[in-house]
């Protein structure tokens, strides 16, 4: 596996990317809290965990392999913040369920998928530079695209088959464990490292 910084490609990709997460946070927080969609709140979340991961991974790439090892470890726990949030409002959604309007949900997840694939792609290339960095970063973009689908999924299922509030919460619970896995993987390739680079 290569593990070189990957030079001012990588650097302008991340921060591309960052912008892009940043961007699109504020659009899907706004409708996550205008429709009470779990499965919004959770990927608004982590659109706004993926823009601080890009824009570490950008300070970062100048590092030695133990401090981007080390970093690694520290967005290992970071991919797991969205699922913490995630936990609390999916129980606060179970105490009052009420189903999202749908049409809003399904539109508002074909957005983050067109920005989940866009950066995903251009992250690809650079997957195995840098080490647990740039996987964390097209793991959790990767990610993101499963997620996406699963948002327009629920909102057609809410919208045609089952009006209630339980579709949109099943795929923000999804959501989180997709992060946990996220962070498994990133955890790992980090440890990793850092018994290499010792």
């Amino acid at each position: 596996m290569r593990s070189q910084a990957g030079g001012p490609g990588l650097r302008a990709v991340v921060r591309v990317v960052a912008l892009l997460n940043l961007a699109y946070f504020g659009v899907e927080f706004a409708v996550a809290v205008a429709i009470g969609s779990v499965a919004l709140f959770a990927d608004s979340v982590d659109f706004l965990e993926d823009a601080s991961l890009n824009l570490l991974i950008a300070a970062a790439l100048g590092w030695g392999a133990r401090g981007r090892a080390r970093l690694g470890m520290a967005l290992a726990c970071i991919l797991l913040v969205p699922g913490a949030a995630t936990l609390w409002t999916a129980w606060r959604k179970i105490a009052a369920p009420v189903a999202p309007e749908p049409l809003a949900l399904s539109l508002t997840g074909l957005g983050a998928l067109a920005v989940n694939l866009a950066c995903a792609l251009m992250l690809a290339r650079y997957r195995h530079h840098a080490g647990s960095l740039t996987r964390a970063a097209f793991l959790s973009a990767r990610n993101d695209v499963l997620a996406n689908v699963a948002i327009i999924g629920a909102g057609a299922v809410t919208a045609l088959l089952w009006r209630t509030a339980w579709p949109d919460v099943v795929v923000g619970l999804g959501i989180g464990l997709l992060n946990a896995d996220a962070a498994r993987e990133v955890w790992g390739a980090a440890r990793a490292e850092h018994r290499e680079a010792a």
